[in-house]
């Protein structure tokens, strides 16, 4: 009768906001996959295209003043456009190269066991009155492993919180919405950072064509971010989902011992001091006066960050084959660019999706609609003379409506970044600044959408405590810590920008 009393209360404080996100579910569903999903945009795209330039409608270039007009995609010149590019959109697509040399090393550091043994060693021995905010904060630094932090880190939560007599029942809320819902604050950069970069590039070349956004672009204000959500994630969980009576684990359930072996732990130190030697090196080819990764220019155009996506993909690659080697994942030298090509066939489906990415977005630059968009949407912001803060309001609002339905964060900035980057540069709002809005935007429903695969990913990893637990029992566990960490996020970005603090090197917030 306990179960039942605690569960029927549960059930009734929420019946609005389950079914809402079935109709969210119902409504993401139908959508295609990404992929077509591009296509079917570079179709409405063409016949848009068609019609403006029929009517003569243009713009004037804000760099040179010049007049131009829409272009129409389905002439003879969009036609033989579209196919003589096709092969160059995909080859110079800023993320294609960037995502696939940074991902060969963190291969490296994931397949061996590195990034799994680092996480268990570090919240192995965290005392109860902390793991809240321990697990809480790996669930940011766990993004460095992209979708494998869900595998490791969640099960893991269950794993330590149990360890300490707390709930992992608890523990696996905690985990996996620390990964989704901060999923782009990172205090190391990842993968994600690197597609980020590169999409917000090529839209902020729709108004200068030089600019260039490093994956570390976001770097300080990721680190700053990961704290607070930490903070947040901690005082959420210890004043809010405690007092839920629904957490206790099943009598029967199988329980997973967290278990290190001294092996693991001698190859993870002799990992860690290889990766500090490896930072020390770039230190010194960096810091000093003439350093050959200095460059004699601004720092945005030093060989360092320039060349950023190589020195992270080395770091973590030497990490891992040291580790590898200690441990014995790695037995042989021809090992290594085995798991190397294992992490490239990972990427597969988004190397996939990157080649419709790219055709969209010459296309999308081609015809000069995203220039037509973004100075009518500028000129019209200016017009009414809105602040910028409450702008910036109206983005994130778009942005997470368009998240919860489109939860691939890379397919979505892809579609929204050519409007709003060069939308916002024209308001002096620098690219940098528009990736940290699409940051927040771009996590916050991620753990309370049922169209997640991760979602029904963490349930499962929950109902080995509680056979009982469904949609709605995630759900409503996780959806107190999305609201919070959304809410705090935004203001944290607001009082960043506001005191104009750097979002990263030579990345000014405004």
């Amino acid at each position: 009768m306990e179960t039942t009393t605690t569960d029927k209360p549960t059930q009734e404080r929420l019946p609005a906001v389950i079914r809402f996100l079935n109709v969210i579910e119902n409504v993401g569903n139908r959508l295609p996959h990404p992929f077509w999903l591009f296509w079917i945009l570079a179709g409405i795209l063409a016949v848009l295209s068609l019609v403006l330039s029929s009517m003569g409608v243009g713009v004037n270039d804000p760099g040179t003043g010049e007049w131009t007009p829409v272009n129409n995609l389905l002439s003879g010149d969009g036609i033989a456009m579209a196919v003589s590019t096709s092969l160059d959109a995909y080859q110079s697509f800023p993320p294609l190269i960037t995502i696939m040399v940074v991902i060969m090393g963190v291969a490296l550091a994931e397949r061996t066991g590195l990034l799994s043994t680092a996480m268990k060693v570090s919240i192995a021995k965290v005392p109860a009155s902390l793991i809240v905010f321990t697990v809480a904060f790996m669930g940011t630094v766990s993004h460095v492993a992209s979708a494998a932090a869900y595998v490791i880190l969640v099960p893991l939560g269950g794993m330590v919180f149990k360890a300490v007599g707390r709930s992992p029942v608890l523990g696996v809320i905690v985990a996996y919405t620390s990964i989704a819902s901060g999923y782009d604050a990172s205090p190391i950069p990842t993968p994600n950072d690197a597609i980020f970069a590169g999409i917000t590039s090529a839209a902020a070349n729709i108004i200068d064509p030089d600019y260039i956004v490093t994956p570390i672009g976001n770097w300080y204000f990721n680190i700053a971010s990961s704290i607070l959500l930490a903070i947040v994630i901690t005082i959420v969980t210890e004043l809010v989902l405690t007092k839920r009576q629904n957490l206790e684990a099943d009598e029967d359930a199988e329980h997973e011992d967290l278990v290190i072996t001294a092996k693991e732990r001698s190859a993870l130190r002799y990992s860690m001091s290889a990766v500090i030697a490896m930072l020390l090196f770039v230190v010194v080819l960096v810091v000093p006066d003439n350093a050959p990764l200095r460059g004699d220019g601004p720092i945005g155009e030093s060989p360092f960050l320039t060349g950023i996506a190589f020195i992270i993909a080395m770091i973590f690659g030497v990490g891992g084959m040291v580790y590898g080697f200690r441990e014995g994942t790695i037995e042989k030298f021809a090992d290594v660019p085995k798991l190397m090509s294992q992490g490239i066939v990972s990427m597969a489906p988004v190397l996939v999706l990157f080649f419709a990415i790219a055709q969209f977005l010459e296309y999308f630059a081609w015809t000069n609609i995203g220039m037509l968009v973004s100075v009518s949407s500028s000129e019209l912001f200016t017009g009414l003379g809105l602040p910028t803060w409450v702008i910036f309001i109206l983005v994130l609002i778009v942005l997470s409506i368009v998240n919860v339905l489109i939860t691939s964060g890379s397919a979505m900035w892809a579609i929204m970044a050519p409007v709003i980057v060069p939308m916002l540069m024209l308001l002096d709002v620098p690219p940098e600044t528009s990736q940290a809005l699409f940051r927040i935007a771009d996590s916050g429903s991620t753990s309370i959408t049922p169209m997640s695969p991760y979602f029904i990913l963490a349930l499962g990893f929950m109902q080995r405590y509680q056979k009982s637990a469904g949609i709605g029992t995630l759900a409503s566990h996780t959806l107190p810590l999305a609201v919070c960490m959304t809410i705090m996020w935004s203001l944290l970005f607001f009082l960043w920008w506001g005191l104009g603090i750097p979002l990263g090197p030579d990345a000014p917030v405004r």
